[in-house]
């Protein structure tokens, strides 16, 4: 018999995934799969029980959180000889990787998708600090996720960040850097670092046409600009232009990022240490289920 193992954080987004967790059960059990399910009770629980589902050689994992959730999953997972197929159902805030690959929060529509949707095999990135699946960032208003108090995220929803964000408005940091990537180095000083594999971070369209599968991350470095920063990130976010003066855009699969700023680095919306990141793509290293709807979009080399 299959089996599945479903990993759920009960206190992600409006906190009622167990509310559902019984009509899940019997769904997936209906197409053959023996399920069983753990719950997370601690900050870096996931990645445990990832590890230990991976030895467990489980057929699905299903995992119901947030990105943060996902994020320790791929962490215990990324440590594991052998990798599940992966079903997601989102219950997070923002849920910027279930939003770029056309996975709804509604559980039923989630569900659907993991039992009838399309298995791919899509790249993520192992670093220094961890392994992160759609987004690693420094500088300007990247410690927003993990700062915004968990209550006023649970019944403002995104307007929270938003609230958060207006609070660092007047306090970009200045960050004196070198990056080296597979064409070449860049050197100065930057106000806001993005390295992503996705089209959605923070919920806006950060990389209008994101390959997911060809061993590569879209890097977008913003330089400091006093007076002009904020202007130049509301263009970037919400217009997403290809060409935008102080910002620079390029595609890579190896990275060394040299900095010693106090800025700490955010990781899928987890808090990471700071200072230096070297980091290397996994290409093509993660089976998960998506909307068939994105494949061609997305997963060109597949």
């Amino acid at each position: 018999m299959k089996t599945c193992k479903i990993i759920y954080n009960p206190t992600s987004g409006k906190k009622d995934f167990e509310n559902h967790l019984d009509y899940v059960v019997k769904r997936i059990e209906s197409e053959g799969y023996k399920v069983t399910v753990e719950a997370t009770f601690r900050p870096k629980h996931a990645i445990t029980l990832a590890k230990n589902a991976c030895k467990e050689m489980v057929d699905l994992l299903v995992i119901s959180g947030g990105d943060g959730t996902f994020h320790e999953c791929l962490n215990g997972i990324s440590k594991s000889e052998f990798s599940p197929v992966i079903g997601y159902i989102p219950s997070g805030t923002a849920c910027d990787l279930a939003s770029t690959l056309k996975i709804p929060k509604d559980v039923v529509s989630a569900v659907d998708i993991i039992l009838n949707g399309e298995v791919v095999k899509m790249d993520y990135t192992n670093s220094n600090k961890g392994s992160f699946i759609y987004v690693t960032a420094i500088g300007t208003y990247v410690d927003i996720s993990y700062v915004t108090d968990s209550k006023t995220k649970k019944y403002l929803g995104y307007l929270a960040y938003l609230i958060t964000g207006i609070k660092e408005f007047f306090t970009i940091p200045m960050i004196k850097t070198k990056i080296e990537h597979d064409n070449g180095f860049l050197r100065g000083y930057y106000s806001l670092i993005l390295v992503v594999n996705s089209k959605k971070v923070a919920g806006f369209n950060i990389v209008n046409k994101p390959i997911l599968d060809d061993g590569k991350v879209d890097v977008v470095v913003y330089k400091y600009i006093p007076l002009l920063n904020n202007i130049i990130y509301f263009i970037s976010f919400l217009l997403s232009p290809k060409i935008l003066p102080g910002v620079r855009k390029f595609r890579t699969s190896n990275l060394k990022i040299y900095t010693n700023h106090p800025h700490k680095w955010n990781m899928d919306g987890e808090e990471a240490d700071s200072g230096n990141l070297v980091i290397q793509v996994q290409k093509q290293a993660l089976n998960i289920i998506i909307n068939p709807k994105i494949k061609d979009k997305y997963f060109k080399e597949q």
